[in-house]
């Protein structure tokens, strides 16, 4: 797999654990919650949130169970897990670290 599958796999799956710390979600609030926190910058839809979400309920870092939506629509919804809080914290480190380090090599010498 070429490194910037795995990169953007990375982000994806990072960015739905951030989005369920919260409260359980159903994808297309997840989807909602990042285009909106990122103020419309970031759009995690379609294959890859729903590939997203499966790989992380995989590796057990997210729950699913069926329940209504907001409008009384058959819904999944997913929340993390213990693991996944941990990987969440964890990933959140090295995200810090990584844009910082970024930054610091954008910035003009």
């Amino acid at each position: 797999m070429p490194p910037a599958v795995e990169i953007l796999q990375g982000t994806v799956d990072v960015l739905i654990l951030r989005a369920l710390a919260r409260e359980p979600m159903h994808g297309y609030a997840i989807s909602r919650w990042i285009r909106e926190r990122s103020n419309e910058v970031l759009a995690v839809e379609g294959a890859a949130l729903y590939q997203g979400l499966h790989r992380l309920e995989r590796k057990r870092w997210v729950a699913s169970s069926w329940g209504a939506s907001e409008n009384n629509r058959r819904a999944k919804f997913y929340e993390l897990t213990a693991e996944g809080r941990r990987q969440l914290r964890s990933e959140t480190t090295a995200w810090r670290t990584y844009s910082s380090a970024v930054t610091r090599v954008l910035e003009p010498a």
